[in-house]
């Protein structure tokens, strides 16, 4: 049986530690980043630990376009995708119109626009086999507004709503789609997302290890929402959406505050 899974941003951070904990269950791998070192790098350390099959693509996958080249390059090396793990993305701190219009549109490019193509082109494919796991990486943001994170936040309330909402149309074709929304977890993406220096940054945080596991655990078990930390799921699940907007706000606004 096929077990195939295409990672993107998987040259570091939980995209890589996704790959490690796939080829440790047997599984082959597409492996997709811009920095092919790295993934060449990753290639070289699955196959030999684990006699595991690794195709490096090194591209970017910032927009829906490109997604679709992606989705070709995979095609044409005559590879099925049983499972997509949905991981590019990024973050950007400051106020909103303090902020790069040009960076803001291209986070919703790649956190959005791509993830959709990924799942449509994907997801077909799957639908004609009969099968098929998504797996996309959210945020517990996605449950919240984020004041001096607003468009990095609001992408992933679109991802969480997403896959919640695709998970119930393909339920019957065979496929399904989990949202990840882990809380902090400590990878390039802080110095990247530049929260060095806010109290979200200096919170303890998570590992990108016990995050990746989490996720694939829940996707291979067809979970809807998979959050990291049972506090973290209390609080997004039974005390947030009770208390005032107005409080969460401040609330989110004084932790991103450097």
């Amino acid at each position: 049986m096929s077990n195939t899974a295409l990672i993107t941003g998987a040259s570091s951070g939980i995209g890589m530690e996704f790959a490690r904990y796939h080829a440790q269950k047997g599984g082959d791998l597409v492996i997709v980043a811009r920095r092919q070192a790295p993934l060449e790098a990753l290639k070289r350390e699955l196959e030999a630990a684990h006699g595991v099959q690794v195709t490096v693509i090194a591209q970017d996958v910032g927009s829906s376009e490109q997604a679709t080249d992606l989705f070709k390059a995979v095609k044409a090396k005559g590879i099925d995708v049983d499972i997509l793990i949905n991981n590019a993305g990024f973050g950007g701190f400051g106020g909103f119109l303090d902020r790069d219009l040009a960076k803001d549109q291209a986070m919703i490019d790649l956190n959005i626009a791509a993830l959709v193509s990924l799942s449509h082109h994907f997801g077909k494919d799957m639908k004609a086999r009969n099968g098929g796991k998504m797996l996309q990486v959210s945020s517990t943001a996605g449950f919240l507004p984020g004041p001096y994170q607003a468009v990095y936040y609001a992408t992933k309330a679109f991802v969480t709503s997403f896959s919640q909402a695709i998970d119930q149309e393909l339920r019957k074709d065979g496929i399904t789609s989990t949202a990840l929304c882990p809380g902090l977890v400590h990878t390039e993406f802080v110095a990247s997302a530049d929260l060095e220096g806010t109290g979200l940054a200096k919170q303890k945080g998570a590992t990108a290890a016990s995050v990746a596991k989490c996720g694939y655990d829940a996707m291979m078990k067809g979970a809807l929402i998979a959050i990291n930390e049972p506090s973290l799921s209390f609080m997004m699940n039974w005390l947030i959406p009770f208390l005032p907007r107005r409080s969460v706000l401040k609330m989110i606004e004084k932790m991103q505050t450097k």
